[in-house]
């Protein structure tokens, strides 16, 4: 009994020891903690800071880069070489804001705004042209104002005449141009006239330009107004806030590498759906504008500002081309660029419905009622008075 008792708990301790023996050749088999997800390793390293915003470092160069004319990039995402400057006067045209420094631009752009302002008053009887905003000296993202003009083929042109005597600098600060619109949806007559169907037909006639932008109201009055010659209405397509201005886009100079074009026109007048589904979104947009914030609501997300990386390689080059790299203080911001975000807007605040248009538009949104002629796309074409400009 006594060796059957030692043999058995000899047997006991032999498995306990097997037991331990495998767990020891089997932990090893497990990877170290350390190196356990190496992806959360690489994810926490900090990304290389992108620095100040390009606007920021574009918008307080005060000088073109001393290089070749080119327009490098996309409208909305580029820069401008060689840029040129547009006098500030000139025999049928004046730059308005100049303060903001944006009078420059390609030489293309230039030799048609030249040959656009003498055009229009020879042929035309437009006084001449007030010139808004063109691009940077050295194009690029702007710090108010605007999303594309960065490769100095963009320009603002005011829709109100030119005076007859040189404005005086304080002046093209401080007047503010006049609204074409009657209401959100429709062009005052007594302001929009057929003068400036022919100011804006003129300004898309020639083969170099891209696009002409106006306001859908604007874009709608000269659909009905462009009799039977209506090949430069596809080039005029509505956008957003142009009813005091419109804004001419140039073509890239034939055999410029680098330089993006925007995609051409289908050869629809775009006086169809396309202009019928503005007027479905200018709809939305004023019920939208109307409704009370709801408190605490959080502000919609606002997109990053685009940095130098962003943009084309070479824009780097043009930025510190000569000596326009600009002082950037140890926060990193850009001294400069921050006494240039207060800058005066050139047109009036957009119209919007009273209460009692918006009730109306609601009730011809819902089916109610017929709207008021405010407050709809009225099928009917406004005739416009046929008389110079002020």
């Amino acid at each position: 009994m006594r060796r059957l008792a030692l043999g058995l708990a000899l047997l006991l301790i032999a498995g306990a020891v097997s037991a331990e023996q495998f767990k020891a050749t089997k932990s090893p088999a497990k990877p170290p903690a350390a190196s356990a997800n190496p992806a959360k390793k690489t994810a926490t390293k900090k990304a290389a800071p992108k620095g100040p915003p390009a606007k920021m470092l574009f918008g307080v160069i005060t000088a073109p880069a001393p290089l070749a004319a080119r327009a490098i990039g996309s409208y909305a995402k580029g820069c401008l070489a060689g840029g040129v400057s547009l006098p500030i006067n000139g025999p049928d045209w004046q730059v308005m804001r100049l303060s903001r420094n944006r009078n420059w631009g390609h030489p293309r752009l230039l030799d048609y705004l030249e040959r656009l302002a003498s055009d229009a008053k020879a042929l035309d009887g437009w006084p001449g042209l007030l010139v808004g905003d063109m691009s940077q000296p050295r194009g690029g993202p702007m710090i108010t104002g605007h999303t594309s003009h960065q490769v100095g083929l963009d320009a603002d042109i005011w829709l109100t005449a030119m005076p007859d005597r040189i404005l005086t600098p304080q002046e093209r600060e401080d007047i503010i141009a006049v609204s074409m619109l009657k209401d959100p949806f429709t062009v005052d007559p007594a302001v929009f006239t057929l003068q400036h169907v022919e100011l804006i037909k003129r300004a898309a006639s020639y083969p170099q330009v891209a696009r002409i932008f106006v306001h859908p109201a604007i874009k709608k009055a000269l659909c009905e107004q462009a009799g039977k010659n209506r090949g430069w209405l596809g080039k005029v397509r509505p956008w957003w806030g142009h009813f005091y201005h419109f804004h001419t886009r140039l073509s890239c100079p034939p055999g410029v590498a680098g330089c993006a074009n925007q995609k051409p026109p289908s050869g629809d007048d775009g006086c169809g759906g396309e202009l019928s589904n503005w007027y479905k979104m200018l709809r939305k947009a004023e019920i939208n504008a109307a409704r009370p914030a709801k408190p605490g609501a959080k502000p919609p997300p606002r997109k990053a500002p685009m940095s130098l990386r962003d943009l084309p390689q070479e824009c780097t080059a043009v930025l510190n081309s000569g000596d326009g790299a600009p002082t950037i203080a140890e926060d990193g911001t850009v001294p400069a660029a921050l006494k240039l975000e207060a800058s005066k807007d050139a047109g009036p605040p957009a119209p919007h419905l009273d209460a009692e248009g918006l009730e109306a538009l609601k009730a011809e949104l819902s089916g109610k009622k017929p709207a008021t002629a405010a407050a709809s796309a009225t099928s009917e074409s406004v005739p416009l008075p046929d008389r110079k400009p002020h």
